[in-house]
């Protein structure tokens, strides 16, 4: 695989652009050349940069005002660049480059070597920041895999619960209401262990069925999330002994299958860290749409979480651990978004997923494109 990076020169002097390749052509890098500072930012769209070096003097757009325009774009505001100057710069000078996003500087006469060499610090950083990257974004693709199957698995198991555990149940517990009928054995001790049996049968098909659901609810298919909603918080209220409430707009209707899954996996896991760490009496559940985005808002009056616990729940959290990073993978991979605002006076979650797609960063380019052509 090619490894080399995209190293950017910008001059509005040819001969200079090719004395910048000539010097760095030892570094075995791809060298893009670019005679203006509009041209620099047409090269920034097409291809990707790992830094720039770029002259401070060029006619319609210097150097300073080219890494001012490329910072107000979020997809560039790491990328490296090395001003180039020909004239003394003072530290005034040099301070608002720094402050424009310049890492360093090189003075006219050039050194190749040292030119070469605070590039090449730089190409490598770039480098190992890809790497983390593509790793970054193999770790999200298998922490997703896993969701997806834990998902298929919950639905199976669910399904065995209720089509062969609890059909033994119910059968068993059939048997036991025939003995009881029987006048003979209705009598005496035995009787009435028989009657306790089918009491305990009848408890256990409940509990079987409670659990098959809670693994993956059929109304989640059948009738959406607002019928499972309703469903599971009624069932929580009782097993936690926790007031909930649900309240649904009008227009929050059906959703697609992936996004009403992800919403109700979301709801069972902050419902789950209400009851187990927050100690919060209530639980208010809303569900609504709002700019063109599905919102889940599941809000507590407990006591918070902690500050850094919730600062680095992704890498190591012992309140939420691998439940929030789930939350966090499920909304991300929808194009969405997950929001905790907590305090010592409760916690509010907000799963935002759009209506229409993922293409929230459709526009980006055009701004930097914009941004350019405006300077």
């Amino acid at each position: 695989m090619d490894d080399r990076v995209n190293i950017l020169l910008v001059d509005d002097q040819p001969a200079k652009l090719l004395t910048y390749e000539s010097m760095l052509s030892q570094l075995d890098e791809n060298l893009i050349k670019a005679s203006s500072a509009k041209d620099a930012l047409d090269q920034l769209l097409k291809q990707d940069i790992a830094m720039l070096l770029t002259d401070i003097s060029m006619p319609e757009m210097d150097g300073f005002e080219l890494a001012d325009t490329i910072r107000q774009h979020p997809r560039f505001q790491k990328t490296a660049i090395i001003f180039v100057s020909g004239v003394h710069l003072t530290d005034q000078d040099r301070l608002r480059g720094y402050q424009l996003g310049a890492v360093d500087y090189v003075s006219v006469p050039i050194i190749p070597d040292v030119l070469c060499a605070k590039v090449k610090i730089f190409v490598e950083l770039h480098r190992k920041t890809r790497m983390l990257s593509h790793s970054e974004e193999s770790l999200r693709r298998l922490s997703l895999h896993l969701l997806r199957t834990q998902d298929e698995e919950r639905r199976r198991i669910g399904r065995e619960i209720h089509e062969s555990l609890g059909q033994t149940l119910v059968a068993i517990k059939m048997g036991l209401d025939s003995l009881v009928s029987i006048p003979a054995t209705a009598e005496g001790e035995g009787g009435q262990q028989l009657t306790e049996c089918s009491r305990l049968a009848e408890e256990a098909i409940k509990e079987a069925r409670t659990i098959s659901h809670l693994m993956y609810p059929p109304m989640l298919d059948e009738l959406g999330l607002k019928s499972a909603a309703l469903w599971y918080l009624e069932g929580f209220a009782q097993r936690s002994e926790t007031s909930t409430t649900l309240d649904v707009s009008p227009d929050f209707g059906r959703l697609p299958s992936e996004m009403e899954l992800a919403m109700f996996r979301i709801l069972q896991e902050s419902l789950t860290n209400v009851h187990r760490h927050s100690q919060s009496p209530t639980a208010h559940v809303r569900l609504f749409i709002e700019e063109g985005m599905a919102q889940l808002e599941v809000i507590d009056q407990g006591k918070g979480i902690p500050a850094g616990v919730l600062r680095n729940s992704v890498q190591d959290a012992p309140l939420t651990g691998v439940g929030l990073r789930g939350m966090e993978e499920r909304v991300r991979n929808l194009g969405g978004s997950l929001e905790i605002l907590s305090t010592s006076n409760g916690t509010k979650v907000t799963a935002k997923l759009p209506m229409g797609g993922n293409g929230q960063h459709s526009s980006a380019l055009t701004e930097l494109r914009d941004a350019g052509k405006d300077n």
